[in-house]
């Protein structure tokens, strides 16, 4: 009888496929966020001159909260909601970066990383 014990599988754990699903949705949107975040900060939308991560995030909250206030007629009440809605993403999407571009610096040797940050300052190509 110890013989079979000992030539028995192990047991198999079987996910549950709510869960597996759930999962691999949460993994792909949040892959989808930070490639997204490292595609707008390395290039693939033009830059403006020289202007930095905290003017181009200026001008373009306050230019997409005017926008949307002005084409959706919004009232005080959902103003205020949308301006908040908007100072959240801003604020996610500046620690995404920032975390993406501390995690890439941990790889890089010194005279890399001072590379890197020159390659930063550079307008695309």
């Amino acid at each position: 009888m110890s013989a079979n014990l000992a030539t028995a599988a192990p047991a198999r754990f079987d996910w549950n496929p709510k869960v597996l699903g759930a999962l691999t949705l949460a993994l792909v949107f949040l892959c989808g966020a930070v490639i997204g975040a490292l595609a707008m900060d390395f290039g693939v939308h033009p830059k403006q001159g020289t202007a930095t991560l905290e003017t181009l995030q200026g001008k373009g909250k306050a230019a997409t909260f005017a926008r949307l206030q002005k084409e959706l007629d919004l009232t005080p009440a959902q103003s205020q909601q949308v301006e908040s809605t908007l100072n959240d993403f801003w604020q996610y999407y500046r620690t995404v970066l920032t975390d993406c571009k501390q995690r890439l610096e941990q790889s890089l040797t010194p005279a890399q990383k001072a590379k890197f940050e020159r390659l930063l300052q550079e307008p695309p190509k």
